[in-house]
């Protein structure tokens, strides 16, 4: 593995890297502003289409579900087919869906819609991952995977809510919001097309394919005993349970059981977009250096802490944004770095996009899917106050996961080697 890092380096194109990273970038934050606009339009959408919030949760989570399924198969087909075959065709139709959506009639033309957009935004998702590691330098490899997944949050969380709620006082319906948030993702994906370079294991000559396909298969049957694609898996599912929990219950907890009106609330609740953008830039750049375990174990315990002071702190809008800003810093953070770095520098360059999309794959489909629904039943059955604990027991599963992560951090592995030398 170290004498594959130092490959990576010598084949470093910095040129190419300040390239593609941007691009790769935007085209991940407008998968957060594509999935994430419904939800400040849903308020008008419910009147004109005749839904409730059962619906809404529904489709939440056939996207979330969808989206975590084909992370898995995408990523594996991308590994055999290229990034660019799966990484241009994705961003055009899940850009062109979106704007679909303005043409929905009702729920299950929504569902269906969303279900699809799921579909070609997880594919986009692993593959869009594994694409930043192969292009980015070893030492850099934390921070370009940090600010490419940044911008999810930050557009999609960040900067949604206020681009829906300004296009509303412009255009006629909110159809044409889905419309107009449509358009990026097309020139993105050409702009992509233009740039994106294969990966130096695919550009093999035709007398070697027959040998490097027979070397892919066996490899991708092995998978899972790479410690690190498991751990990474769980500890999605743990975070990714804090995150969509919180994010879908805590804006009826702050008003409903600490009785803040809708105005303190969306204060408070935009902490996570802009506290989940910076967490994604910071924590993956700290990791570069003092490694990817010491960063995630280290982010867990205040985490906890955070969301302990969070839960008891009481209705003061100020200091509940700024345990929010932290804790989803903490949260997506920790994410970006088991969603890429960790799971991509444990496994082979040809098995780079498999190993980001099956740990993106189950943590979407359990954390964001799975657990959003069961928190729904918490807060019906036994008070919406309860759901924190929920978020709570899916940290404690993150950090008894990352006790056990083997470190892949370059900087920090080749200190190791300097240290052992010297003794």
């Amino acid at each position: 593995m170290h004498n594959q890092a130092r490959q990576n380096i010598q084949n470093c194109d910095s040129s190419y890297e300040r390239k593609i990273i941007p691009l790769l970038a935007i085209g991940f934050g407008l998968v957060g502003l594509d999935r994430w606009i419904i939800s400040p339009l849903f308020p008008v959408m419910m009147e004109d289409l005749n839904l409730n919030y059962q619906d809404l949760g529904l489709i939440v989570a056939v996207l979330g579900i969808f989206w975590g399924i084909f992370a898995i198969i995408m990523g594996g087909l991308s590994d055999k087919l290229g990034r660019r075959i799966i990484l241009v065709p994705s961003m055009v139709i899940f850009s062109l869906l979106v704007g679909l959506t303005g043409l929905a009639v009702g729920l299950m033309s929504l569902l269906f819609i969303r279900a699809l957009m799921g579909v070609f935004e997880g594919a986009y998702c692993s593959v869009s991952v594994a694409a930043t590691a192969e292009a980015s330098h070893p030492k850099r490899r934390g921070f370009n995977m940090g600010l490419q997944q940044s911008t999810f949050a930050l557009f999609g969380l960040g900067f949604g809510p206020i681009i829906a709620t300004q296009l509303l006082n412009i255009v006629p319906s909110w159809k044409w919001v889905f419309v107009i948030v449509a358009l990026p993702g097309l020139i993105v994906a050409y702009l992509i097309y233009r740039t994106i370079r294969e990966p130096s294991f695919l550009v093999v000559s035709n007398t070697k394919k027959s040998q490097s396909d027979k070397t892919e298969r066996k490899s991708w049957s092995e998978i899972f005993k790479y410690r690190n694609v498991i751990l990474s898996m769980l500890g999605l599912v743990g975070v990714m349970c804090c995150v969509f929990v919180l994010s879908s219950m805590l804006p009826n907890y702050f008003t409903d059981y600490l009785n803040l009106s809708v105005a303190q609330m969306g204060f408070i609740i935009s902490g996570i977009g802009f506290g989940g953008f910076l967490g994604q830039l910071i924590l993956p750049a700290i990791s570069d250096w003092v490694g990817r375990k010491t960063t995630l174990i280290t982010a867990f315990i205040l985490d906890m802490i955070v969301l302990g002071i969070l839960m008891n702190v009481g209705a003061r809008p100020f200091l509940l944004f700024i345990l929010l800003f932290l804790l989803a810093l903490l949260s997506f953070g920790s994410l970006c770095l088991m969603a890429g770095p960790v799971p991509v520098e444990s496994v082979p360059p040809s098995l780079a996009a498999s190993a980001a999309g099956i740990p993106i794959g189950i943590g979407e489909i359990f954390g964001g899917g799975v657990m959003p629904a069961l928190g729904g039943f918490v807060a019906q059955n036994f008070g919406i106050e309860k759901t924190p604990l929920l978020a709570f027991t899916g940290l404690i599963l993150c950090f008894v996961v990352v006790c056990f992560l083997k470190e892949t951090a370059p900087a920090k592995l080749h200190k190791n080697d300097q240290i052992a030398t010297e003794l």
